[in-house]
């Protein structure tokens, strides 16, 4: 899986969400709505959930291992910080 390329469109209010992002993989698969958050040990990604029915927000799509996983949080918090600011 190559990630070929990363949408970043920051976010300039308050709140702990900094990012909204989009990937597309091999050239012929998009996923949006991948969050950049600011938590207590930094940045980190959040998958794109939804609200079930009991309350439960659930990611609707995700990594299914580690490794992938933290490859795809340094690619997206990478391009994070390569884009550009956010107007205020």
């Amino acid at each position: 899986m190559n990630i070929t390329d990363v949408r970043v469109r920051k976010i300039a209010k308050e709140g702990k969400m900094r990012a909204v992002v989009s990937i597309t993989i091999d050239d012929e698969f998009v996923v949006h709505d991948i969050k950049v958050i600011e938590g207590e040990k930094g940045l980190f990604i959040a998958m794109p959930s939804r609200k079930s029915s009991d309350g439960e927000y659930r990611d609707i799509a995700h990594p299914i291992n580690t490794q992938t996983r933290d490859r795809l949080q340094k690619i997206v918090l990478d391009a994070y910080e390569k884009a550009e600011d956010v107007e205020e």
